[in-house]
């Protein structure tokens, strides 16, 4: 397996600062989310401080921008980061995507599938002089001219992935992507008996491998060396867990291990702003299913036996907070990275 940290919202300079300390200190790669501040402006700007450490945006949004400008945009970041540049693409929610971006969302799963198709076939006439010719029925491209175009690069093969969680979505990685960012809200149950299986469902449909489909999985964990810093990390992990529950569309995890209508409650009390009913509603046996609790210790051991088999890269969902907040708990996380990469072949 190979480890990567969560990185997002931070400013640029940060960014590279960030970089070129996670590559000294060994970390296989950066997965740059998008919220407050865009993830492609800090892959260039990662990409451009360093030479071997890789790079996914993990996800950017999808619909608010043309396949087009994610196409080109990709094509560049390939080129700045010498082919070390993965693409991750997400939905969002419908509220953020209407109501923030004021872009078209529905229905999510076959404009997405249009999408990749879409950015697939752009990346193709970069690199192949090939005519535009895409006709769907949310995206219709076909005016390319050569001065409007790149040209060939020397990584045109850039890895291709989409965030899932739902059958549709999880399906739609295995048909046509190379990679699935699994939501940080999961089990390894859900892992082995939903996401697994149902990316292998897509695969076998296109004729394809599931083996060559990559699955990159965030990491919720409350680690800590002494009880006050154990503690705090499990607060920590429970409101991620209360807020991540609260969504409707996650309810189906809760649901695999019978937590039946906890998303719901959960959901009311967010809109309460009763951030404290909440977290009570994250139970001991629920922080045990979605996350990965140990000493320092013991963390790496813990992170192999929940993840090798099933994952192909984990990410560290709180490593890049200690970065900013507890640099020695960052060297810790350098150190299990080196040792779950070493022991796993990543």
């Amino acid at each position: 397996m190979k480890v990567d940290i969560f990185a997002g919202g931070l400013r640029l300079h940060d960014v590279q600062e960030l970089a070129r300390t996670a590559e000294a200190q060994g970390f296989s790669g950066l997965i740059f989310t998008e919220g407050g501040r865009t993830a492609y402006l800090s892959v260039a700007a990662a990409a451009l401080c360093t030479e071997r450490i890789e790079f996914n945006t993990g996800v950017a949004l999808a619909f608010p921008r043309s396949p087009m400008v994610t196409a080109e945009v990709a094509w560049e970041l390939a080129e700045a980061s010498h082919g070390r540049f993965s693409l991750g693409l997400g939905t969002q929610v419908q509220a953020h995507i209407e109501r923030r971006y004021a872009s078209e969302f529905s229905p999510p799963g076959p404009r997405m599938r249009e999408y990749l198709e879409a950015v697939r076939h752009i990346w193709d006439c970069f690199q192949n002089g090939t005519r535009m010719s895409y006709e769907g029925r949310y995206y219709r491209l076909t005016l390319l001219n050569e001065q409007w175009s790149p040209g060939r690069s020397r990584y045109p093969d850039i890895p291709l992935y989409i965030s899932a969680v739902g059958p549709y979505m999880l399906r739609l990685a295995g048909e046509l992507c190379d990679g699935v960012h699994v939501h940080p809200f999961h089990s390894r149950d859900y892992l082995d008996e939903v996401v697994r299986p149902t990316v292998a469902e897509g695969a076998a449909r296109a004729g394809r491998d599931v083996g060559d489909v990559t699955l990159a999985v965030p990491v919720l964990t409350v680690v800590g060396a002494t009880p006050e810093e154990k503690a705090k990390a499990l607060r920590t992990a429970r409101n991620q867990l209360a807020f991540y529950g609260s969504t409707k569309n996650y309810a189906r995890v809760f649901e695999h291990h019978g937590f039946d209508g906890v998303s719901a409650r959960l959901n009311d009390a967010m809109k309460a702003g009763d951030r404290a009913t909440a977290e009570a509603l994250i139970t001991d046996e629920m922080v045990d299913l979605y996350t990965v609790a140990a000493d320092w210790d013991d963390i790496a051991d813990r992170l192999i036996e929940r993840y090798q088999g099933t994952a192909d890269r984990i990410v560290l969902y709180f490593a890049t907070r200690d970065w900013r907040r507890n640099p020695p708990a960052f060297e810790r996380w350098a150190e299990v990275a080196r040792d779950v990469v070493a022991r796993t072949g990543g």
